[in-house]
């Protein structure tokens, strides 16, 4: 008889299956992901891996940490988007191990890969792990060591030293990704956590000092390296922009406090109605850890709320909620699976209603072709960039409508077997859903981005070899710099200073703007000679014999 693989090794396979296949297919969307790449590109270019860079001057947002994971991928994988996501597909791999081996220690194996399919089921957690952002990564550091810190506070914990010391290496590296909101995070998870048991067992003075520590080191390498070389400022700009992100709306990115509720129901279907059902049931049955529950309610409230409370408001700032929120959908799962629990009407009708909602999104978006007559006709789309954007022409083959129909398949299965069979109905939820998810990101995404940036990408990759200056024009965009693959000379200082004051006439310089913006560019700037329209971009080249 044939020897049965060890479970890691079919998830592994299972996973690359998953996450690396068409990770090049579609473009870096701008900000983030072209924003990250392009300081990893400027870090080949410039072999200065110490300082992250863009427009190859100082880039002092983020620590470096996942821009070396980059680089790392680029020199095996060329500077492409391959490169650029592929630390997010093995971080998922990684991460699906994980939460296997976790479940199985915590519950059993049965547990241990429910935790998987829910995890890679859920429509935002997968996705990530086919981007290039930092978050995945950030988020993986958090996760280890509040899950050391919740064994340690155990009432018998085991090897605490050990527990101590990896809990601040992994915040300690959270910090060099992403920067100090990480020890934040785990701070305040295990403050609310001491309050909530009114000290018992706090954590003993030597080992707080030995947490800090280890965190200062792991963590802090990076900036006493900076204060050795005489970067100071870039520290100081680094801790300003943290600051400001808290108290200010970062580019437009604000939002209402609910925002992030309305992200997490929706993007983590079909696991965020099942996350609810047992945060309103509890922990009751004795089969699932108590304390490890309970540590997971914090993380995800703290989380919750914290990035609630601050003004920028985007997606991927909640996304520390999707370990958190799958474990306690998957905690939900054993239970109904394992009959302990019954499934409520309200949450069976919150799950159709979810994923009828996101079936249909996804089939709407494949007809958009054919919606393009109304929604152009006068005063339905007042924004004029969004109608011009609508004008690309993609090539729907049909098969497109095949993820939507998946998932739609897989609540109405859902809805004909969930009074019959409960443990098969949410089965055959979240393999539609892992199965639809994934189909969508493949088939879909190339379609839908080049309404949205095609023309623009198009036009800065036909730069690329011209040795020219691209430049937007009155919005913020980082893709001009990755796909001209801008060289060192052109530094930020050097393109401000042609924009500015139209010098360097030697030097062949385009811009792009947007078609609200037209009429205002060409008056302010005389100088712009247009080369042509396209959905919803205006480019330009600069006309040499005239003056600003």
């Amino acid at each position: 008889m044939p020897r049965k693989l060890p479970a890691e090794i079919i998830i592994v396979i299972g996973a690359l299956l998953l996450f690396v296949p068409f990770l090049g297919t579609t473009h870096l969307f701008d900000w983030d992901e072209i924003n990250f790449a392009e300081a990893s590109r400027e870090m080949l270019v410039t072999h200065n891996y110490a300082i992250p860079q863009i427009a190859f001057e100082p880039f002092w947002e983020k620590p470096p940490l996942f821009f070396w994971l980059q680089v790392l991928c680029m020199k095996l994988f060329g500077v492409n988007e391959f490169a650029a996501r592929l630390p997010n597909a093995l971080c998922g791999v990684l991460t699906l191990v994980l939460l296997y081996r976790l479940g199985k220690k915590l519950v059993n194996e049965q547990f241990g890969w429910m935790w998987v399919l829910v995890y890679a089921g859920s429509l935002l957690p997968q996705l990530y792990f086919k981007s290039g952002i930092i978050d995945p990564w950030f988020n993986l550091f958090i996760f280890l060591a509040v899950y050391q810190l919740s064994v340690y506070s155990d009432a018998r914990p085991s090897r605490p030293l050990r527990r101590i010391v990896l809990a601040g290496l992994f915040t300690g590296l959270a910090v060099m990704t992403k920067g100090p909101v990480a020890l934040l995070i785990t701070g305040l998870c295990y403050g609310v956590f001491a309050i909530g048991t009114r000290f018992r067992n706090f954590m003993k003075p030597l080992h707080i000092l030995l947490f800090l520590a280890v965190t200062g080191l792991a963590g802090g390498l990076w900036f006493i390296a900076l204060l050795a070389n005489g970067q100071q400022h870039i520290i100081t700009e680094f801790i300003l922009y943290q600051v400001r992100l808290f108290q200010t709306e970062d580019a437009g990115h604000g939002g209402p406090f609910f925002y992030h509720f309305i992200i997490l129901l929706i993007g983590c279907f079909p696991a965020a109605a099942l996350s609810i059902l047992s945060m309103r049931i509890g922990n009751r049955v004795n089969e699932t850890p108590r304390h490890f529950h309970r540590w997971m309610m914090i993380l995800f409230w703290v989380t919750l709320l914290l990035f609630s409370i601050v003004k920028t408001k985007i997606v991927h700032y909640s996304s520390l909620c999707y370990f958190p929120l799958t474990y306690l959908a998957t905690v939900s799962f054993y239970h109904l699976y394992r009959r302990k629990w019954n499934l409520p009407s309200w949450n069976k009708w919150l799950q159709v209603a979810t994923g009828l909602l996101l079936s249909l999104l996804i089939l709407t978006v494949t007809f958009i072709d054919q919606l393009k007559p109304y929604l152009l006709q006068p005063g339905r789309i007042k924004d004029a960039f969004a109608r011009a954007n609508l004008q690309a022409q993609v090539e729907w083959s049909g098969w497109e409508k095949l993820p939507g129909l998946i998932l739609l398949a897989g609540v109405v299965v859902f809805v004909l077997r969930v009074n019959q069979s409960v443990r098969r109905a949410l089965v055959a939820l979240f393999v539609a859903a892992l199965v639809g998810i994934n189909l969508t990101i493949v088939l879909i995404t190339p379609k839908v981005e080049p309404y949205s940036q095609g023309a623009a990408i198009e036009f800065y990759q036909s730069k690329k070899a011209e040795n020219a200056l691209v430049e937007p024009l009155r919005f913020k965009s980082y893709a001009h710099l990755f796909y001209t693959m801008r060289p060192p000379q052109f530094t930020r200082s050097l393109a401000d200073s042609i924009k500015q004051f139209n010098t360097h006439p030697e030097v062949p310089v385009y811009y792009v703007g947007k078609i609200q913006n037209k009429d205002e560019n060409e008056r302010e700037m005389p100088y712009l000679q247009k080369l042509y329209e396209k959905n919803g971009f205006v480019f330009y080249k600069r006309n040499s014999g005239n003056t600003p």
